[in-house]
């Protein structure tokens, strides 16, 4: 059973750039064919589907975010990183890894969340 956990800090500035790792157990980030996916939830409102990074490293990111965000990966640990830069209040939200297979919308597997704030 794979299992993921996202790590990162709890609170940014703004203007800063966000950080968050999610660390893969159970199974690895390369094996055919899984995508591997940043989601998101404000306070109030719904999940939203951020960007992800497949088995071979190709990058899909969400357009209305693309031009601040990235995702990354390190085999060696297993590990996929999400960065958005010059983050407002109105990135404040749960942040979500999950996995997929063949696709980066119906979710096998997710993280537990973890909550950022941005504030000054």
């Amino acid at each position: 059973q794979v299992q993921l956990q996202e790590s990162g800090p709890g609170l940014v500035k703004p203007s800063q750039t966000l950080s968050l790792t999610c660390t893969v157990s159970g199974g690895s980030i390369t094996t055919n064919y899984y995508y591997w996916s940043w989601i998101r939830q404000p306070p109030g409102k719904g999940l939203e589907w951020m960007g992800a990074i497949t088995y071979s490293g190709s990058t899909y990111l969400s357009p209305s975010l693309k031009s601040r965000t990235s995702i990354s990966r390190d085999t060696s640990k297993n590990q996929f990183t999400l960065q958005v830069s010059s983050v407002t209040p109105e990135d404040t939200a749960v942040y979500f890894c999950a996995r997929s297979y063949n696709n980066y919308y119906h979710y096998d597997d997710w993280g537990q969340g973890t909550q950022v704030t941005v504030s000054s």
